[in-house]
Order: C-alpha cells, then structure tokens, then sequence
C-alpha cells in the first residue's frame, strides 16, 4: 500500500508558502492529497475550481520533481473523514511560528483523538516565507500592491486580474 498524506487548506490564493510545504511534503510520501476545503459559510476569491486549477499548475510541477503523485480534491466535511476517504495516513500542516504551533497542535490533538490511525507531521516553514499568510496576500492584491515575492506567477496574474475586474 502507498503511504498517501493529505494536506488540507483552503488555499484562497495559494501561496509560496503552500507551495514550500508540498515541497517538503513530496519528499516524504509517494503519494500527496491535496484537499481544498469548502465551507459554506465563506466566500472565497476563488472558486473551488479555480483553486484547484492554480494548484494543480503550481504544485504539479513539484510533485513531478520529486516523483510524487498528486492528487487535488475538494472537501466539505471534517478533515478526518477526508483522510479516510483518500486513503491517508499522515495529516501534513505547515508552521510558521509558535502561534500557528498552538493551534496545530490543539487540531493535531482533536484529530488523533478522531482518527488515530492518521498521524499528523508538522513542517517548518522556510525562513524566506515565515510571514506570508494568504489573508495579507489577498490584502495586498485588494489594494493594488505587488504580490509577486509571496505567491507563484500564474497566482500573482490571477490576483491581478481579479481585482482589475472588480
């Protein structure tokens, strides 16, 4: 059996930080899930599919490097249940800083005790991408700031057209 980990998000943009953390990622699995979570209760900027598009563009390359096989899913429901559904048995979260080390590990805790047969693996952030959330990316791109040094090309085209629409 393949070992498969999912890494789940929202991903409204992706950023060079998801895209670090799938790095590292597809150097440890053979087979990476990366799951797009919908909530109905948000809006994203962009839709379910668009987001899947842009990862499958930015990520797909990566995976390939490494041998990996992608896979980009959506789900609505709880995480756990989506790693049950895919087959995974490692949750991947990325870790900027001792804050997002707090909540990961209070998720990490609810989602053992859910599924203990999913271990979850924390990744740390690469210093060059600390501080990028995709709240300040959006932010910036709102504003008609460069987010050229936070997200890949094709994202930062996306952004720009989005908001020139808008």
């Amino acid at each position: 059996m393949t070992r498969t980990a999912l890494y789940a998000g929202s991903f409204d943009p992706v950023t060079n930080g998801h895209l670090d953390v799938v790095r590292q990622a597809c150097r440890l699995v053979p087979r990476l899930v990366i799951a797009v979570g919908i909530h109905p209760g948000k809006a994203p900027l962009f839709s379910a599919e668009e987001r899947m598009a842009l990862l499958r563009e930015v990520c797909g390359p990566l995976a390939a490097a490494e041998g990996t096989e992608l896979v980009i899913d959506t789900f609505d429901d709880l995480a756990v249940t989506a790693a049950r559904r895919c087959g995974a048995s490692l949750f991947i979260r990325g870790l900027r800083d001792g804050t997002d080390l707090d909540y990961e590990m209070q998720l990490a805790g609810m989602n053992g005790t859910m599924a203990p047969e999913v271990q979850t693996v924390f990744l740390p952030a690469s210093i060059h991408v600390r501080p990028i959330t995709a709240t300040l990316v959006r932010q910036i791109a709102a504003m008609g700031g460069d987010v050229g040094p936070f997200v890949p090309r094709a994202v930062a085209e996306r952004l720009a057209a989005r908001f020139a629409a808008s």
